[in-house]
């Protein structure tokens, strides 16, 4: 008792009245961290690892050794995927469907976001927690409680949700993209079918003229191109374009090209109505744009433009009225 008494005195004479709540948390979060490598190791899977060796054979050296050597080191959270994955089929689905809209088409997308949280929600925490104390311990002042959640909270929920923003940054960047570059994807395919190319040919042609200006769209095409090369069936790959892109443009034109190829209709003339119709919504949508602007300028000239104007009207009025009532007061 006396030694915990001495170690008590000791922690709040240096840490100040938190000190021993400060030393259990920083504890818990160096066990958490030691902790965490041996709950999150995965047991391997025996099955898994005869049908490897069955499917890829004896490893030899050179280039397959070494391809195989890489593939095992780009496979490291394998191991953790039960904790950074979701176990749920349909929010797996999910979150991997969202990586692939904001651009990741890794296997291991999901995972990497997931770890990316966890790594950063834990390390500004623990950096958090560091610059807490060494204020308190130079400062020599005692921190109160409100400043020590702010300071040790604050930067572990930044880091945390830092990988979903830029996810959800990246995600509507590629929308706003696709979006943007659709009616003149439409009207080059247009003048390639007309020009007597096939429907793949102008997918391929289209996707390489874009990929300047829109890389997005230019690699969603190139997507589609390959995978009925490989030989998916048309109408399953315009549908996992749709999908995955998560665009109601998009998406209308699948419909409208999977209905044309049903009917049996000429998909040039069908190609030519839908990319008037995208040059119509494309136009719509700049008229929407310029009509919402004078709303949203009536705060800045009301906040930046009306008390200048009041200063210039108003001001020599009441300078002549100051002037006049300290003249009747002398």
């Amino acid at each position: 008792m006396e030694i915990l008494s001495t170690m008590n005195a000791f922690l709040t004479e240096r840490l100040g009245e938190l000190g021993p709540l400060l030393l259990v948390g920083g504890l818990g979060i160096v066990l958490i961290v030691v902790a965490l490598p041996v709950m999150m190791k995965k047991p391997p899977d025996e099955f898994a690892r005869i049908k490897a060796q069955r499917d890829n054979g004896p490893i030899k050296k050179g280039a397959k050794g070494d391809a195989l050597r890489i593939a095992e080191k780009s496979d490291k959270l394998e191991r953790f995927s039960n904790f950074l994955e979701p176990q749920n089929a349909e929010q797996l689905s999910a979150s991997r469907l969202r990586m692939l809209r904001a651009g990741y088409r890794s296997k291991n997308a999901v995972r990497m976001f997931h770890f990316s949280q966890m790594v950063l929600g834990l390390g500004l925490l623990a950096l958090g927690l560091v610059y807490t104390l060494l204020n308190a311990a130079t400062s020599g002042l005692e921190p109160s409680t409100q400043t020590m959640i702010i300071s040790t909270l604050g930067p572990g929920a930044a880091g945390y949700y830092l990988p979903q923003y830029w996810v959800n940054r990246r995600l509507t960047q590629r929308e706003n993209e696709i979006v943007s570059g659709f009616p003149d994807a439409l009207d080059m395919m247009l003048v390639c079918v007309e020009a007597g190319q096939s429907l793949d040919q102008s997918i391929i042609r289209v996707a390489r003229e874009t990929k300047a200006g829109y890389p997005a769209l230019a690699e969603e095409f190139e997507m589609v191109s390959n995978e009925v090369k490989a030989g998916k069936e048309r109408v399953t790959v315009l549908r996992d374009m749709a999908e995955r892109v998560g665009v109601a443009d998009v998406a209308s034109f699948v419909t409208t090209l999977i209905q044309s190829a049903t009917f049996g209709t000429s998909i040039a003339e069908a190609l030519r109505v839908y990319s008037a119709e995208m040059r119509d919504k494309r136009v719509m949508r700049a008229e929407e744009k310029a009509n919402k602007l004078p709303t949203k300028l009536t705060l800045g000239t009301m906040l930046f433009t009306v008390p200048a104007l009041l200063l210039i009207l108003i001001g020599p009025s009441l300078h002549g009225i100051a002037v006049a009532f300290g003249g009747q007061g002398g």
